[in-house]
């Protein structure tokens, strides 16, 4: 029987049913001082597309939501949804799943690429003009 999901002992049923100042309060002091300190506007748009994508779901439609907030905290009613987050040049789908709660958005789309080094050719740097070409 696989292990259930608990944060700060807590089900994700449990925690969908507390009130937001509720869940505030089981954050670390980062994310509690960012969600008590009120919601922007980017991130207030994200959670009515949320709440509306989520009645949609139960229509059976599917919503995609595309999104800039980064810094948005993950709430419990956010799991199970596909959102496409902006890393600066596209957008990456992001899955939520219940291990996610509490981390920001942004942790889940890597902004830069690992460096991957190819042969050298012409350009690549000053000493790569005298490496003969084939």
């Amino acid at each position: 029987m696989p292990k259930q999901f608990t944060y700060r002992g807590h089900t994700l049923e449990q925690l969908k049913g507390l009130s937001m100042d509720e869940f505030i309060l089981l954050l670390p002091s980062r994310h509690r001082r960012s969600l008590q300190r009120g919601l922007t506007t980017e991130q207030r748009i994200l959670l009515e597309n949320i709440r509306t994508a989520r009645q949609a779901m139960d229509k059976g439609q599917s919503v995609i939501i595309k999104t800039h907030a980064r810094d948005m905290v993950i709430l419990p009613e956010m799991v199970g949804n596909t959102i496409l987050l902006h890393n600066g040049k596209e957008f990456v789908s992001v899955e939520i799943t219940q291990q996610m709660i509490g981390h920001y958005l942004g942790e889940y789309a890597i902004t830069n690429r690992p460096v991957k080094h190819g042969q050298p050719g012409i350009g690549a740097s000053r000493s790569s003009m005298y490496v003969p070409l084939k």
